[in-house]
């Protein structure tokens, strides 16, 4: 069996690429919700040292000056370009495991290592030609190798976009040129506590005795381990149940107004029900956390954080914007200015895994309730927000929010579509 993990080089900036053919070659990167911060960079932004998460106001005189390119988020074209790489991806795989926005595993079991590449290097040919999108593919016997093996056909050109571990040679060099805080698995949160032991590459953590690992690590590093030796143990993640969803957002504007700020959080509550109606999921706990400014020194700071159980795990819109709204009651402070909030829904459930009880006197209105969310779900399928409680804001959720430096929707959008002059 082989892995060939597609991954889309630089996404959001190349998305952007694909219909402003005279960003190439630019330094461009793309800003988080609000125009906040850098989520996104190019090879030559990369280069002039600008670090992801950077505030944008850091690189103001570089924008000034012409000097770097700046572009808002535009999730809308992010996600149909995405949806067209993996529809193509699709059309070659016998097995495609998405893993996110812009990455996905195709799985090859009982075709040749000579056919997986051929197939590797048509699609690295065909995205590029019929999306736009610049791709790389990374090829071994394992995900987390095949994640190394995307590492290098994106870093060297001489790859063509195409990098194989088929043997033991290549395994143990390409281990040996992997910092351990680039292993996927072990990244930014185990590297330290290894380094710190004289673990710093890749092949020293795979060279290690399994016992050692489990010592120091657990199941979760061992599997890692057994990755980087070349036997398949991590599973289709994409198949995996999220234990936790947060939406959160920063604000255009400071807020001080609790109804304001009870409408930004209803909306917020909203959308995590209605992601854990599309996953089948129950949520058990619902949490909320509020931010002032750490930017601005001048003002009094205050980051409140708590969290609510629910009698019976739900995925009811009225019941999680209800909690969240509890907990926003009990840790709002007047006098401060909120830049900052997110609800998140946690201790996940299947939805048919939910045990119910003789004596539940509320089983009549959550039945009520789950009717309600399906005829919103329906309604609002299209991404508007038409349906909503009286304590949600009219409009889409993304209203008010700061995108100065938005580029169309060439692909989504009659109005927004690329002109030919």
């Amino acid at each position: 069996m082989y892995f060939a993990l597609v991954d889309c080089n630089n996404f959001f900036v190349s998305c952007e690429r694909a219909f402003q053919p005279d960003l190439e070659g630019k330094a461009v990167v793309v800003l988080s919700n609000n125009d906040g911060c850098i989520v996104a960079r190019s090879n030559e932004s990369k280069a002039m040292g600008i670090k992801m998460g950077t505030p944008i106001f850091k690189v103001k005189n570089l924008v000034d000056s012409g000097k770097l390119i700046v572009r808002s988020s535009n999730y809308t074209l992010y996600g149909d370009l995405s949806a067209r790489v993996m529809s193509i991806l699709r059309e070659y795989a016998p097995e495609l495991q998405v893993y996110s926005i812009d990455e996905a595993f195709m799985v090859f079991d009982g075709v040749s290592l000579d056919k997986v590449i051929d197939i590797s290097k048509e699609v690295v040919l065909k995205i590029r030609k019929w999306v736009g999108l610049p791709v790389s593919v990374g090829i071994a016997p394992t995900k987390t190798l095949a994640k190394i093996a995307n590492h290098f056909a994106k870093k060297y050109p001489g790859y063509k976009g195409v990098c194989c571990i088929e043997n033991e040679e290549k395994r143990k060099k390409a281990l040996s040129l992997t910092p351990i805080d680039d292993v996927w698995g072990i990244g930014w949160r185990g590297a330290p506590k290894l380094m710190a032991i004289g673990v710093k590459t890749a092949l020293d953590f795979a060279e290690k005795r399994e016992e050692w690992v489990r010592k120091r690590m657990g199941v979760t590093g061992v599997r890692t381990w057994l990755e980087l030796r070349g036997t398949a143990a991590v599973g289709d993640e994409a198949k995996e149940r999220r234990q936790t969803i947060c939406t959160s957002r920063s604000f255009a504007d400071m807020i001080e107004d609790p109804d304001e700020l009870t409408l930004r959080i209803s909306d917020f509550a909203g959308i995590c029900a209605k992601k854990l109606r599309q996953e089948g999921s129950l949520a058990s706990t619902v949490g909320l956390f509020m931010q002032t400014n750490r930017f601005r020194e001048d003002l009094d700071q205050y980051y409140p954080q708590a969290s609510l159980s629910l009698d019976t795990p739900s995925s009811s819109t009225t019941e999680i914007v209800g909690a969240a709204l509890k907990i926003m009651k009990g840790i709002f402070r007047k006098g401060y200015k909120y830049k900052r909030a997110g609800v998140i829904v946690m201790d996940i459930i299947a939805a048919d895994e939910l045990q119910g009880s003789l004596f539940d006197e509320n089983s009549a209105l959550r039945e009520k309730e789950d009717k309600i969310s399906e005829i919103m779900d329906s309604v609002n399928g299209n991404g508007r927000n038409l349906l909503r409680l009286a304590v949600q804001r009219p409009g889409h959720y993304a209203d008010g929010i700061r995108s100065e430096h938005l580029s169309k929707r060439y692909s989504t959008s009659w109005d927004e579509m690329i002109e030919v002059h």
